[in-house]
């Protein structure tokens, strides 16, 4: 062990020098530094994947085994962290800051949602303060490596491929908390056909902690304990935006349509897989692919103005009809009446307008950065 270690010292060795953010990175360097990345953010979606799952079945416990498989993502995401800190290596000043701002974040919130789960037992609903802490600073933390490999990874096939991978976990991450009522409607229809999904000591906590007997009404609000409005109105304005952005960083036709089936079709996969291990299963949001296909189309409108107003109406359309028909055929979160999935639409049209006047303005559309490597490297 120690004489294949040794080598890999040898060569990391020279480059743990304190630096600038922003300073020339050997390509190797760079190339080891974001693989350490995507290697760090399978390990957080595999076990994020693997927890909502669990705690839908067995009571918490602070040492379950999905936070320890998601424990060895972010030590790895801690350690990437302090290289690029201390070294200023593979990241530009505000990638730096959205990387440790994002790791601190999350470091900051790990105790505060152990010291929450002591005081308020179960605290059922993924929406809660400690938990959107984790999303956001997981968020902020994938938004730093994006614009870390944006700005410094060479022109070419590869530079898609791992920017759009990297936009798959960051739509994983902010459609994350929308999974409770995924898995929720599945644990009412379970209970409904007398195969309860969750052990019997999970269901006596919550039963329990609300102070009332374990019945339908007790298992409703342990599955579906945030308003049916969220689900849609997230899907529109949050999922949505997700693949605005990578479409317009990428730079290529159907990448909001690639990066959404990537993640439905992650989900597809990792549904049996669980059911398997006697683990609840979930709802998959495969109409994320429709909205996704519309943003795709709503960019051949070169105007930005009317692709967002167009884009937006037309992406709020489409995922509304088929949320309606997903239902149909499968189970999904309750529908709700259209005029509420409109507000998400309302929403969506000033998060794409504002992202259109950001990625403008901070040069993060693909074909600002190809024409300035271009410029860069002509003689």
């Amino acid at each position: 062990m120690k004489r294949r270690a040794a080598p890999v010292v040898q060569w990391a060795l020279p480059y743990w020098t304190r630096g600038k953010a922003g300073r020339e990175t050997p390509e190797d360097l760079f190339r080891v530094l974001y693989l350490g990345w995507l290697v760090a953010f399978c390990f957080k979606v595999l076990g994020a994947s693997w927890d909502v799952s669990w705690h839908f079945k067995w009571l918490r416990d602070d040492l379950a085994p999905p936070h320890l498989l998601n424990s060895v993502g972010t030590a790895i995401a801690l350690t990437l962290t302090i290289i690029h800190l201390y070294t200023g290596y593979g990241v530009d000043r505000t990638a730096q800051r959205l990387v440790g701002w994002g790791t601190a974040v999350f470091l900051i919130a790990v105790p505060l949602d152990l010291i929450n789960h002591r005081v308020n037992g179960l605290d059922i609903t993924s929406w809660s303060p400690s938990h959107m802490m984790l999303y956001i600073g997981t968020l902020l933390m994938v938004c730093g490596v994006i614009r870390g490999w944006f700005m410094g990874a060479p022109p070419g096939r590869m530079r898609t491929l791992v920017l759009g991978g990297l936009f798959v976990f960051l739509l994983e991450n902010v459609w994350f908390p929308a999974q409770h009522q995924e898995y929720g409607v599945f644990g009412i229809a379970a209970w409904d056909k007398g195969r309860p999904e969750a052990e019997p000591i999970l269901l006596q906590f919550a039963a329990d902690q609300m102070g009332r007997a374990i019945d339908r009404p007790m298992v409703v609000k342990f599955s579906l304990p945030v308003p049916d409005q969220v689900y849609p109105l997230y899907a529109v304005a949050a999922a949505m935006i997700v693949l605005v952005v990578a479409r317009a960083m990428t730079g290529r036709t159907f990448t909001a349509t690639a990066v959404a089936a990537s993640y439905v079709a992650y989900r597809t996969l990792i549904w049996p897989l669980l059911a398997l291990a006697d683990f609840p299963r979930s709802a998959v949001p495969a109409f994320l692919i429709a909205g996704a296909l519309a943003i795709d189309l709503a960019f051949l409108i070169r105007i930005p103005v009317v692709r967002a107003l167009v884009g937006s109406l037309a992406a709020t359309v489409v995922v509304e009809e088929t949320l309606v028909l997903q239902s149909k055929a499968y189970l999904t979160p309750p529908l709700v009446p259209p005029l509420t999935v409109a507000i998400g639409g309302v929403i969506l049209v000033v998060l794409w307008l504002t992202a259109e006047w950001a990625l403008t303005r901070y040069r993060l559309r693909a074909q600002v950065m190809e024409a300035v490597v271009s410029a860069t490297a002509s003689p």
